[in-house]
This record gives structure tokens, C-alpha cells and sequence, in this order.
């Protein structure tokens, strides 16, 4: 059962948005190997606040994403291209639908 989450806000220097967007765009391929990712999004706020939102069935299922290589690459590239650390919160899933 699709139960735990992670909310991920993220906020690009303005220079380096785009260069955000495109690491988001091309994380999906990476989210689209972790077979315990249940559902993966990345979203755009404004012009230099973006988003995450993922979905495990269980708690093993989310801490191997945070130490996966989503994970990995915002690391990489917080210190020059995002004006301050990822705020990663873990969440209870309430209710789901999915397709």
C-alpha cells in the first residue's frame, strides 16, 4: 500500500533555474528505475521555486530513494545552483489514487 512520501522544495539561484528544470526533467529516468518509488513528481512553482513529490509503500522503499541518485545530483548541485539546501520532509499518505 502506497503510504509514505517525501515533499521536496527546492529553490534555484535565478541564474541557474533552467539548469534546475532540466535536472528535474531528466531525474525521471532515474526515478523510473527505483522499482520502490511508487509514484515520482517534479513540478515548477515559480521562476526559481521547483518541487518534488514522491511515494513508497514502506519506510525501507523511502530511505533508499533519499540514498539514491535523485538524491545524489541535488546534492551535487545545491552548492552552486540552488540558493539553499533542499527542504526534504517526510509525509504520511493519507489517501492515494492513483491510475
Amino acid at each position: 500500500m502506497n503510504k509514505l512520501g517525501l515533499l521536496v522544495r527546492i529553490e534555484a539561484k535565478p541564474e541557474y533555474a533552467d539548469r534546475v528544470e532540466a535536472l528535474l526533467r531528466d531525474a525521471l529516468q532515474l526515478a523510473q528505475q527505483e522499482d520502490r518509488t511508487v509514484a515520482w513528481f517534479a513540478f515548477r512553482q515559480s521562476a526559481t521555486t521547483f518541487g518534488i513529490f514522491d511515494s513508497f509503500d514502506d519506510e525501507e522503499g523511502r530511505q533508499g530513494h533519499l540514498k539514491g541518485r535523485i538524491a545524489a545530483a541535488l546534492m551535487e548541485a545545491a552548492p552552486t545552483m540552488l540558493s539553499e539546501a533542499p527542504d526534504i520532509r517526510p509525509v504520511d499518505l493519507l489517501a492515494v489514487k492513483l491510475p
